[in-house]
């Protein structure tokens, strides 16, 4: 149960956390109902008044702009499309620090764009590309036609998310906001950080309804309401777990009952000297569930010991490895919760005792004359 546990919380933090370190907890953008969660935005007038406001909010780390756009990255021999996120000087790249692989963040200009772009390792490998390199890129301007520049590899990143590996290229606002005919002040949506990643519906209402003038044509959306698919996936995990959880406990029940018949078998002509003495049922009952719960108590100390044992073998080698393009991570994730570990074995201890109780009762139907003639 502590494995299961651990593995599955290892799972779920790992993928959310990257999900979230890539988009945010909550973007704000232009209404759209129907927008596809990977495409490009409508431009929005960036409002300082209404940011500040988001960034006032108490569960609020951090509030950044952000714009996508179309693209082809093309080389001599090979072509990839992606679609190119935009950000600028304000953007926080601690969130996507764990991802970078080679290379480093953009260097932004006061005066113009950057000429820098990052890929993903796999846009690397398909086009060849390696650091420094430059690499032509095609943008679809709003008239339809192509309008070509050079940019500079300054990083190289990987997700392990498939869709984001071979989707998205990471550049400056500025050229996006260029090639569009944007105004300096307008940009795409607002990206948002939260300190805790369970009130994003709650913060994302808050923002939506309490704000003061909030424009009516902008939106606020989760980062879940945008990708419903992984999270569901998630939660799928949790059923999972307790199925597994649930049939351990059926196991541990029967292992229990048998083990104290054995118990009370081995030690049938004992209950019926004891009895004959003068020993009532309760007295004799008691002597084997304290020797019982002694039993369950060293299996407790134990199994934690071994269980904890191979959480902390996974966290150091990563002896257990996964298909990435399936699971999003390239060897298994561990996340060991304290409180959960207390409540397994709290809680095994108190089922244990409360079954033990059940084969124990053979000793009150045990007669004292039968019982010492066993063989």
């Amino acid at each position: 149960m502590i494995v299961t546990l651990a593995f599955t919380n290892g799972f779920q933090e790992t993928v959310s956390q990257k999900v979230f370190s890539f988009w945010g907890h909550i973007r704000v953008q232009y209404k759209q109902p129907m927008k596809s969660s990977i495409a490009e935005e409508e431009q929005i007038e960036k409002n300082d008044t209404i940011a500040q406001a988001i960034a006032q909010n108490p569960n609020v780390v951090s509030i950044h702009p952000f714009a996508t756009k179309y693209a082809i990255l093309k080389t001599k021999e090979e072509m990839e499309g992606v679609l190119m996120k935009g950000l600028d000087r304000t953007y926080n790249f601690n969130h996507l620090k764990q991802f970078l692989k080679q290379g480093r963040w953009l260097n932004f200009n006061d005066t113009t764009y950057s000429r820098e772009i990052i890929v993903s390792s796999y846009t690397a490998d398909e086009l060849k590309l390696k650091l420094n390199d430059r690499v032509v890129i095609y943008f679809i301007k709003p008239d339809g036609s192509l309008r070509p520049d050079k940019l500079s590899i300054v990083g190289i990143y990987k997700t392990g998310i498939e869709d984001y590996d071979k989707t998205f290229a990471i550049g400056d606002l500025k050229l996006i906001q260029r090639l569009n005919g944007w105004a300096p002040d307008q940009i795409g949506g607002y990206e948002i950080f939260l300190k805790d990643y369970h009130q994003m519906q709650q913060v994302s209402d808050d923002l939506y309804y309490n704000i003061e003038k909030f424009p009516p044509e902008w939106d606020t959306k989760t980062i879940k309401d945008l990708y419903p698919n992984i999270f569901d996936w998630l939660s799928m995990q949790d059923v999972t777990r307790n199925v597994l959880i649930g049939f351990m406990i059926v196991v541990a029940v029967i292992n229990l009952i048998t083990c104290l018949i054995i118990l009370v078998l081995e030690r049938i002509r004992m209950v019926g000297v004891l009895k004959a003495i003068g020993a009532r049922n309760w007295t004799v009952q008691r002597i084997f569930l304290q020797h019982s719960t002694i039993i369950t108590l060293v299996g407790i100390v134990l199994g934690t010991a071994f269980g904890l044992g191979i959480c902390w073998l996974q966290q150091a080698t990563g002896f257990i490895k996964l298909k990435e393009e399936a699971y999003y991570m390239s060897e298994a994730a561990v996340k060991i919760v304290w409180w959960q570990i207390a409540f397994i074995c709290a809680g095994t201890l108190l089922i244990s005792f409360l079954v033990l109780m059940v084969p124990s009762l053979i000793v009150r139907r045990v007669r004292p004359v039968k019982a010492i003639q066993f063989r």
